[in-house]
């Protein structure tokens, strides 16, 4: 495993950070975590190197961080970087802040979390949370001793995110970003933005939702093959975001051992700026070739989740998506009708625009999912 400076936290951390929105889990249940495989596929990955682990409050409706309370026992607590976050979106008044933290540190059965972040950053949540005094909040909780570091993730444009940067002295950022991002919310400008200011660059969505290592189009296959240093699509794609030396930890959510394996593997050659020049421009190339085809830009972070009439949302737009980069209407009508139960369905959508109101994509999801009706349903 390598290791990169935070910052100027001072701290080392591994590049590979364990993300733990899509753990295991039993039945479909994302509140159902499988306990044994999630804490076993955890503590292999911190056996390994692995020492930043990233939750939220909100993660597996609640009980993620439950569960890394119980999974980081045994000494495992005291091996990482603990990560978690304030839920921006639930804080409804002053005192929210202090009664979430304190829950949290209940839940993690811990007495201080190394980061905390402000989840979700947009526009709208800053002015919420600027309004409740929420740098003052994150001063007093590192004073007592209940945090030891701050930050915020991100999911707005490039102008909200430096005048969130500049509001206050952050340890670190957390964004989306990857060879087809390099343009979206914070991008390119953002990581040296970030860089220049000093504090860390954490990094997830690295596979786009898994999009770029799963389903490759052919044509992109080709172009993988013709580099001559052979690499799968997933490991095109961490080395691309290892090759900036802003980028501190690239956070991945793990759930099979092969991807844990291959993601360890692919570390240890993940050294700032060692893609040649030849290499860059063949990852250039793939991304054109995705630009060219995806119809949505949904990552399945699922914060449009629940739908008030049940539509299953990132589900919907996934089987739109495989339509257009894969040029598979018939297995996608196939999976649409078999593998969505009927209140999951594109039909079902009133159109209502609570998706739409906390989409970090900023997606037109009503019309979006009119489109899946007219390509499954008419």
């Amino acid at each position: 495993m390598l290791y990169r400076k935070l910052g100027n936290t001072g701290e080392k951390v591994s590049i590979l950070g364990y993300g733990c929105m899509r753990l295991p889990v039993l039945d479909g249940n994302p509140e159902k975590i499988d306990e044994k495989k999630a804490t076993d596929l955890l503590r292999y990955a911190i056996d390994h190197g692995v020492n930043y682990v990233d939750a939220a409050y909100s993660y597996h409706g609640g009980m993620g961080e439950v569960f890394l309370g119980k999974a980081l026992a045994d000494g495992y607590r005291e091996k990482v970087h603990l990560a978690t976050k304030l839920s921006c979106k639930r804080v409804n008044c002053k005192e929210d802040m202090d009664r979430f933290l304190n829950e949290q540190l209940g839940k993690l059965r811990t007495d201080c979390i190394d980061f905390y972040l402000l989840h979700a950053v947009k526009k709208s949540y800053w002015e919420k949370m600027k309004k409740f005094g929420v740098i003052e909040f994150l001063e007093k909780a590192r004073t007592s001793g209940k945090i030891k570091y701050t930050g915020f993730s991100f999911h707005d444009d490039l102008e909200v995110f430096k005048e969130v940067a500049d509001a206050y002295v952050w340890d670190l950022c957390q964004f989306q970003f990857n060879y087809l991002d390099e343009d979206f919310q914070a991008g390119i400008e953002g990581l040296k933005y970030a860089a220049e200011k000093g504090f860390a660059v954490v990094i997830m969505e690295p596979l786009r939702g898994g999009n770029l290592a799963s389903k490759v189009p052919e044509e992109a296959k080709k172009l993988w093959d013709k580099a001559e240093t052979k690499r799968t699509p997933a490991e095109w794609a961490f080395r691309y975001l290892w090759n900036y030396p802003e980028i501190s930890v690239v956070l991945s959510g793990m759930s099979e051992t092969e991807h844990l394996k291959e993601n360890l593997r692919t570390a240890e050659e993940g050294y700032p700026n060692s893609l040649s020049a030849e290499e860059k421009s063949l990852i250039s190339e793939v991304s054109n070739i995705y630009k060219s085809r995806i119809r949505v830009n949904c990552t399945g972070c699922k914060y449009c989740m629940p739908c008030p009439m049940g539509v299953n949302i990132p589900r919907n737009l996934s089987y739109l998506n495989d339509i257009f980069m894969l040029d598979d209407v018939g297995n996608a009508r196939f999976q649409y009708g078999v593998l969505l139960l009927p209140e999951e369905k594109a039909g079902n959508c009133i159109e209502c625009g609570e998706c739409e109101e906390v989409c970090p994509q900023n997606i037109k999801i009503r019309e979006m999912l009119r489109e899946v009706r007219e390509f499954m349903e008419m």
